[in-house]
Order: C-alpha cells, then structure tokens, then sequence
C-alpha cells in the first residue's frame, strides 16, 4: 500500500502497525514522535494502531545537542 512519509509517497507492506512500520525503517532503538493524519500516535499504541493505505504518516527524531 502506499502512505505519505514525511511528505514523500512511500510503497509499505499491507496491514503495518505504526510498530512495524518503525522496525521497517530501522528506528527501533530511536527517540522519536509518530504523527498519523495529524493525530500524535503514542509509543504505548505502536503495535495496535495499523496503518492505512494513503495515511499522511509524520516522523520526527529527537536530537540531542547543547
């Protein structure tokens, strides 16, 4: 299926989790906010909530600095 990522179209696997889709990117061990649709999606949802084809799917990682 297809979903806008960080406003690029992005070919995805069918029935993602917010979850998988972070493991796919390779962020697993990532500080980082998801946003879907415009909706914070939080860390403690990632596995059950499913990503759906044509979702406008934000991420932004924190970074450190001082």
């Amino acid at each position: 299926m297809n979903i806008i990522l960080n406003g690029s179209s992005r070919e995805v696997p069918d029935n993602l989790t917010a979850g998988g889709l972070i493991f796919e990117l390779g962020l697993t061990n990532t500080r980082l906010a998801l946003e879907v649709n415009q909706q914070i999606v939080p860390r403690s949802t990632f596995e059950t909530h499913h990503i759906k084809p044509d979702d406008k799917v934000e991420i932004v990682q924190a970074i450190g600095g001082g």
